[in-house]
């Protein structure tokens, strides 16, 4: 009987690059959630903040500053999580200029990443922590 053991394991594209697996205007790659947040922002932004794993009610504090706290806060915790390179100032200034676009990347992120993450991972535990987000690939998160 002879084994075969794997020294390096293969690796995903999008986790080797270190940016965001879609631009910030690549809205037509997901129009179901592009149509959700151009209909309903505030529900959308609470939804991909659900999905994150924070609580869903935190998008809900971008009201009462003129920098959105909860963008920023999404937005850095995915950079942070899957390594994209990029800075507060990056994050603030998309949170602040392009504050619907930014939401939708980040939708974007979660399912790209959680699916290229099913797709490559076959042990429970690990399959367990992205449940909940290999659970989007393919749908809006309505």
């Amino acid at each position: 009987m002879s084994r075969h053991v794997v020294g390096v394991q293969p690796k995903n594209r999008v986790e080797e690059t270190g940016e965001w697996s879609t631009g910030l205007c690549e809205c037509y790659k997901d129009l179901g959630d592009c149509c959700f947040a151009c209909c309903c922002l505030p529900l959308f932004a609470c939804k991909v903040t659900g999905a994150v794993g924070a609580c869903p009610c935190l998008p809900l504090l971008d009201c009462i500053s003129c920098v959105p706290p909860a963008s920023l806060a999404m937005r850095a915790s995915v950079r942070e999580r899957y390594g994209i390179k990029g800075s507060v100032w990056s994050d603030c200034l998309y949170g602040c200029c392009c504050y619907t676009l930014s939401w939708l990347q980040i939708s974007r992120e979660l399912k790209r990443r959680a699916a290229s993450h099913a797709a490559s991972s076959s042990s429970s535990s690990s399959t367990a922590r992205y449940s909940a987000l290999t659970s989007l690939q393919g749908e809006h998160l309505v």
